[in-house]
């Protein structure tokens, strides 16, 4: 993987990005497509500390723009007009497809964990993960991470 060149001084510790990561909600996954348009959308996700974990439709845009091209850019972050306030992270790599496709729930070691995490963060701690056949896991091990944490100015 390789590291942060610029902004070293806002940039968020590995543990500071794992409490970020694991905390917020929402993901912003940014394809490329045949005809080379981008398409960006919104996701859920789950970061297991080395990889993020991406639940999508498998009949969605975003999933045949991955299927054509699996390079991905992905970002997560947080704030509004307070410019210390921002925050995030943006992640790039390739994405894999891992387990059936779509998810009916066939036991699946590799998938133990981001499905525990995933029905963890969304559900609660004492649901469980359920499958529609409608969804497939994806999985990024990030080539680059990037991060930034603007109230680091402040110090």
């Amino acid at each position: 993987m390789s590291g942060q060149r610029r902004g070293t001084a806002i940039a968020m510790t590995e543990e500071e990005r794992l409490t970020f990561l694991s905390a917020q909600p929402i993901c912003r996954v940014a394809t490329v497509g045949q005809s080379g348009r981008p398409h960006v959308s919104a996701l859920w996700f789950v970061w297991d500390g080395t990889s993020i974990w991406l639940n999508s439709l498998t009949r969605s845009r975003r999933w045949t723009d991955l299927e054509l091209d699996p390079r991905v850019s992905v970002i997560v972050d947080e704030g509004d007009t307070d410019f210390l306030g921002l925050r995030g992270v943006e992640l790039e790599g390739k994405v894999r497809q891992v387990g059936e496709i779509p998810r009916h729930g066939e036991p699946d070691d590799a998938l133990i964990t981001p499905e525990r995490l995933f029905a963890d963060k969304y559900i609660g701690k004492d649901g469980n993960f359920s499958y529609d056949g409608r969804h497939g896991w994806l999985q990024l091990v990030p080539e680059n991470i990037v991060s930034w944490d603007f109230s680091k100015l402040r110090r």
